[in-house]
């Protein structure tokens, strides 16, 4: 059977799958009947024809705000295998959805897997055979609707901030040639879309919390993410002396009436709670990277050029860490072990007691 909707002929399941939706958030308990029966069959239905399946996914979305439904989902590895061969597929017309699908799974633990998940390559799209390397390669290659006409795939740098969270993916993002940069970084440009530069400075954040040996492995990578974080936090025709301009990074130099400062003060927090961090935890050798690359001019002007009580304090602490002396800085950095560097310490204020989710996209 079939009904005339919106000017077109619609399958009739079709419909009967659309007037679900609005229940999901409602009523999401009448999806738990008979031990998630209904949940049961919508994850069948996931691989149904393009418009049933989008109806679907909005579901899913939307259940998995509770707890007991977003266990059975998120631990189901036929379900994941299924959402990712989809989301890879570069014709797929509900890849977007199947993104917040992911972002939202995430919220399990049991979502960590994929860092070490293998699946067959997925060329030309990637050679690699670990299923977060694929997404990352995704995120990277797919903006714009550059992989996919259908999607921008930028609902994926929430699923990377959630996952950031764990120490083995921070480790892994931040290994030799690192991810984090690679596939990363460009996105906290203001060109981006605000979904791909706000996962992006989340997941960087979490990245500097997460990571288990930070004196060590922060500066080695510091220089290759560095030019990302000031960039942002950049005006334009910036009045930096001489001197100041030659510690930036050379592409920072000499900019222009066209550079543009981040818009969003959310942003500009979490790319200043990730520099204080870097100087933080980094070491007496991560705070003199950040220092020694014109991060104290840029900070500086930020501060006068943004009219936020809040990111004018964060400004100021990490000016404050950059002009300490040696002892003081040292003394600021939390040990190793310290709670702040263990999984749940994400986005708010670097404290101790922060045990926060990353972001919820609905």
């Amino acid at each position: 059977m079939a009904t005339i909707k919106y000017g077109k002929l619609v399958p009739d399941s079709t419909i009967a799958v659309e007037n679900l939706v609005p229940y999901s958030k409602a009523q999401p308990s009448i999806f738990k009947s008979n031990q998630l029966a209904p949940v049961r069959d919508l994850k069948l239905l996931v691989k149904d024809y393009a418009p049933i399946a989008k109806h679907v996914l909005d579901i899913l979305i939307n259940l998995l705000t509770d707890r007991e439904i977003l266990k059975f989902l998120a631990e189901d590895d036929a379900l994941l295998e299924s959402i990712l061969l989809r989301v890879t597929n570069p014709k797929e017309p509900n890849a977007d959805l199947l993104c917040m699908l992911l972002a939202n799974l995430s919220k399990s633990d049991s979502m960590a897997r994929l860092l070490t998940l293998t699946r067959k390559p997925v060329p030309p799209l990637s050679t690699s055979s670990t299923a977060l390397t694929q997404l990352l390669d995704l995120y990277s290659k797919g903006a714009e609707a550059r992989y996919n006409p259908h999607a921008s795939f930028d609902y994926l740098a929430y699923l990377f901030a959630e996952l950031s969270k764990f120490p083995s993916t921070a480790i892994f993002l931040t290994s030799p040639s690192p991810p984090l940069a690679q596939h990363l970084t460009p996105f906290t440009a203001p060109s981006a879309s605000y979904e791909r530069r706000l996962g992006t400075a989340s997941t960087i954040r979490n990245t500097l919390l997460a990571l288990p040996s930070p004196t060590t492995s922060i500066p080695t990578f510091l220089p290759s993410i560095l030019p990302s974080l000031l960039s942002p936090l950049i005006g334009p025709d910036p009045p930096f002396s001489e001197q100041e301009t030659e510690l930036l990074p050379p592409e920072l130099q000499y900019l222009g009436a066209d550079q543009k400062r981040e818009e969003d003060v959310g942003i500009l927090g979490l790319l200043l709670d990730a520099l204080f961090l870097c100087a933080v935890r980094g070491g007496e050798e991560g705070r003199k990277a950040v220092k020694g690359m014109g991060a104290y001019a840029v900070v500086r002007e930020c501060h006068a050029g943004v009219e936020d009580e809040e990111v004018q304090e964060k400004a100021e602490r990490v000016v404050q860490v950059l002009m300490r002396e040696e002892a003081e800085a040292e003394a600021e950095a939390p040990p190793e072990g310290d709670p702040k560097a263990k999984k749940g310490a994400v986005i708010g204020e670097v404290e101790p007691e922060d045990e926060e989710g990353v972001v919820d996209v609905f």
